[in-house]
């Protein structure tokens, strides 16, 4: 049970990641299905960045923790955030249709971190470099089993349940978040009333993007000891559907990234026949919620207005 939870929490971290950056795009009126692929890049610019520090070491035993997470969080960040300014551009400025732009953003990012962790990435130096990212908390042995479960995590599993709390909190009790919501359910409403919607646009989506990248990184980085696979694309799917569980809320996120995270693991703890079933359990809980709102039919459940339209200013 502490190895399960334990796992629980870390992989709920990865698609904690993936949903609050979606809900903030979705906020804006953005529906970023590039999602799984802009996780994927921001994979890549990570152990890129670490990499880059690791190969300029003579030894890897002198590499110190801050430049590491440093570096991985910067080359993450600006992959992420490139890959988001070229959706922002393609829907919100050239007016694209989003879903497809979406897809292709994804395919794009899929194909360009395949590349580059087998040609680019010195992946003999990303498990040293996750050694450090993954040191737990230095009071975590004292705790016991409360330690090891909850405290025995790197710096990247707190960060996403700071960043999904402070993201909640800008919503709802801030002007920007005001603004942000007033664009993403009417932008022709909001830009009479002098808010900006191409800037709440952009902005929100890159750091979305930002956010979203993070998640990848820390995938392979963090919960896979510098292993690099095919994981995060399909784990980003399931973080755009988790935004629908979540009711478009970065602090109801936090909750349903770990019952994610347990559902997603849980067939790995199950032998016999009814493991291929409970695999399907994450899908079936999102199909589930769907409904739920769609019958309920509050506003306070439904995504916003405006959600994957296009605005034409000269429309208004």
């Amino acid at each position: 049970m502490v190895a399960f939870l334990i796992s629980t929490i870390s992989i709920g971290v990865v698609f904690l990641y993936g949903c609050v950056g979606e809900i903030l795009t979705e906020k804006s009126g953005n529906l970023n299905l590039g999602i799984p692929g802009i996780m994927s890049v921001g994979a890549a610019g990570g152990c890129l960045g670490v990499s880059l520090y690791m190969g300029g070491l003579s030894d890897t035993a002198d590499a110190n923790y801050f430049l590491v997470i440093l570096s991985a969080v910067l080359m993450s960040a600006l992959f992420s955030a490139a890959l988001g300014a070229v959706y922002s551009f393609l829907t919100v400025s050239l007016r694209c249709n989003q879903n497809v732009t979406g897809l292709t953003v994804t395919t794009f990012g899929v194909g360009l971190t395949t590349f580059m962790m087998e040609s680019v990435v010195d992946r003999s130096r990303l498990s040293a470099a996750s050694t450090l990212i993954k040191l737990n908390l230095p009071f975590a042995e004292s705790l016991g089993v409360v330690g090891e479960v909850f405290f025995s995590h790197g710096i990247f599993v707190y960060l996403a349940i700071v960043i999904a709390i402070v993201c909640g909190w800008i919503l709802n009790r801030t002007r920007i978040g005001l603004n942000l919501r007033a664009v993403g359910e009417n932008p022709a409403a909001a830009d009479a009333a002098g808010i900006n919607v191409t800037r709440y646009k952009y902005v929100p989506t890159c750091v979305g993007s930002v956010i979203a990248g993070l998640g990848g990184m820390f995938y392979i980085m963090d919960r896979s000891g510098g292993m690099w696979g095919y994981g995060v694309e399909a784990i980003g799917w399931l973080a755009v559907a988790l935004v629908i569980f979540a009711l478009w809320r970065p602090i109801v996120s936090i909750l349903g990234s770990f019952v994610f995270g347990a559902l997603y693991i849980a067939p790995n703890y199950i032998g016999g026949a009814n493991r291929e079933l409970f695999a399907l359990l994450p899908y079936v809980v999102t199909v589930l919620v769907l409904i739920l709102t769609s019958v309920l039919n509050s506003r306070e459940t439904q995504p916003p207005a405006a959600l994957g339209l296009a605005y034409f200013r000269e429309e208004r």
